[in-house]
């Protein structure tokens, strides 16, 4: 006789533990107001005072009447689509090679493309002046410009956002429906009217989404102009001024909400082109077969290996010049460059600091997303609390780091905040850190979630099994493998960080990040090579280590 549910028994433990479950909702949403929407909300109010005394809007006056700050702004967004105009299409036909062609070492190329995602920003940007600064080894490639304002800065952005731009597009394009390219055959369509009538308008929302990822990386990036801007002044690098220069919050809270409207819109405007993109979505798509055609692999690999190679080079260089003993004039190997404790910048203790604060991100940060995301996504009950526990979810993608790091500042060293002791500690970098970076950690896991059978609660109630035991008996394991990947994405955006921690730090929890500033603008490049490939070789571990232990698990569960 079949197992029968018992639904009235099923739905009085579907209500077990109402308050518990109440109990874990609140403190999530609590963790949301405080870690980003009152520190967010006090920033926007610092902007209308000056001094402690409300000037309603004269500080936006006094920034659209100066022409210096108009500069930066106008710089700032030109720089922007200057950027998504150069990485976009680049980074579609380095997509395109790689899933509408017939390439061998896919899987190798594909790597190289990812391998900015390890390096801190900082580090394409030392590259650079190592390469074409004024005694670069390719200085006369830019026939005689300097790579020290607007073209090492797009130049930096470019390489620096390439992987996230690829990772939108590779999507995109790995989903083809043959059915669309047979019936253009069949009416007698050309390779070059195909491309136009079905492969881009394939991937439109891909493309758009891509753009105001792009933009929206290059307008908050702190670490490329800031060690090769020179006196090219973006509104990341006049916030960093107004606070840490000339101590004028209440200008940086101005600029910093100047950054955060371009910002918002590129995320919502992203929001609603994916859920264009889902909604078009055809599950009856026929997987695309690759014509063959020579001429177009040998085009497209010359183009992705010319790629590979420039990456290659860029951090390459880095490394090179990491162990140069005095560049151009000694070119000896050292190793005095990594002998960070008899230098200024916080020594090896920074980079300690930074090992800290990606092992307790990944590690806390990795559990209140995992607890987050199946409260939000499985459990049911408190459905309003829910609603908005998943609307701040969202959030922290539109909030750039430094605007987060300068509202931290203003919310947690008020006298009267009672978390006010947490101000200058790790526990604000690991809380810093975990919120900036929480949105695509979420995403993550609730698309692993998806995966599970939506039944299994229900089944694991009706067998009178508490669900403590079914989340970490059935839920954790089935999740193993993008609770790994939100890990592994904490760690290493812990380690590469700038923008969320530079106004946060002490001297006590100066981080490896900020150590790499200090030095480069002491003059002491040569070390921050060193301290940006010693970053470079953490996260390259960190992923090898989470490659090895995804691998093993795969083996044993199939």
């Amino acid at each position: 006789m079949p197992y029968v549910v018992d639904r009235f028994s099923m739905q009085d433990r579907m209500t077990e533990f109402p308050w518990a479950r109440l109990c874990i909702l609140l403190f999530a949403v609590s963790l949301f107001v405080l870690g980003m929407a009152a520190p967010i909300f006090m920033l926007v109010g610092k902007s209308f005072y000056t001094q402690d005394i409300f000037v309603g809007l004269s500080n936006y006056a006094h920034y659209f009447n100066n022409p210096t700050y108009l500069t930066s702004l106008g710089n700032t967004l030109w720089v922007g689509l200057l950027v998504v105009l150069i990485s976009v299409p680049m980074t579609y036909i380095y997509a395109y090679a790689l899933n509408r062609s017939r390439l061998p070492a896919k899987g190798l190329l594909r790597v190289i493309s990812l391998l900015p995602v390890l390096a801190p920003s900082l580090m394409p940007a030392i590259s650079l002046v190592y390469l074409f600064g004024n005694q670069g080894i390719l200085n006369k490639w830019l026939f005689d410009q300097s790579i020290y304002g607007p073209i090492g800065v797009v130049i930096g952005l470019v390489f620096w956002v390439f992987p996230h731009v690829f990772m939108i597009m590779n999507t995109a394009l790995s989903s083809g429906d043959n059915r669309h390219y047979d019936a253009a055959r069949a009416m007698g369509a050309g390779k070059l009217r195909i491309f136009f009538t079905v492969t881009l308008p394939s991937v439109k929302y891909g493309l758009l989404s891509a753009a105001f990822v792009a933009f929206t990386l290059a307008i908050t990036d702190f670490g490329v102009p800031k060690v090769i801007g020179g006196q090219f002044n973006m509104l990341s690098t006049d916030i960093f001024k107004q606070v840490i220069g000339q101590q004028n919050f209440s200008m940086g809270a101005t600029l910093s909400v100047l950054m955060l409207l371009p910002a918002v819109l590129s995320f919502i405007m992203d929001r609603w082109l994916n859920r264009r993109q889902a909604g078009i979505h055809d599950h009856r798509a026929e997987v695309y077969c690759i014509p063959e055609n020579k001429p177009r692999d040998i085009l497209l690999g010359i183009y992705c290996l010319s790629i590979a190679a420039i990456f290659i080079g860029i951090i390459g260089m880095a490394v090179y010049a990491s162990f140069i003993s005095f560049w151009p004039y000694s070119l000896t190997f050292t190793l005095e460059h990594y002998a960070f404790d008899v230098m200024d910048g916080g020594g090896w203790d920074a980079y300690y600091n930074s090992l800290y604060l990606a092992v307790f991100s990944a590690l806390l940060g990795g559990s209140v997303v995992v607890m987050v995301a199946y409260l939000a996504e499985r459990l049911p009950g408190f459905n309003v609390l829910r609603g908005i526990l998943q609307i701040f979810t969202l959030m922290p993608l539109a909030v750039p780091g430094m605007v987060l790091g300068l509202s931290y500042i203003f919310f947690f060293n008020q006298p009267n905040n009672p978390l006010g002791f947490i101000y200058g500690s790790m526990t604000i970098l690991v809380l810093s850190t975990v919120v900036h970076y929480y949105t695509v950690s979420h995403l993550t896991l609730v698309t692993g979630l998806k995966k599970i059978p939506s039944a299994t609660e229900d089944v694991s109630l009706s067998l009178k099994v508490p669900l403590i035991n079914t989340f970490f008996k059935v839920v954790v394991p089935a999740c193993a493998r993008p609770i790994g990947d939100v890990s592994l994405y904490l760690f290493v955006n812990a380690m590469t960080t700038v923008s969320a921690v530079v106004f946060l730090y002490s001297p006590d929890t100066i981080l490896a990040s900020i150590s790499i500033l200090n030095m480069d603008g002491a003059g002491d490049i040569a070390p921050a090579a060193a301290m940006s490939t010693v970053i470079f070789s953490t996260c390259v571990a960190a992923k090898l280590v989470h490659w090895a232990i995804s691998h093993y698990w795969y083996c044993r569960n199939v």
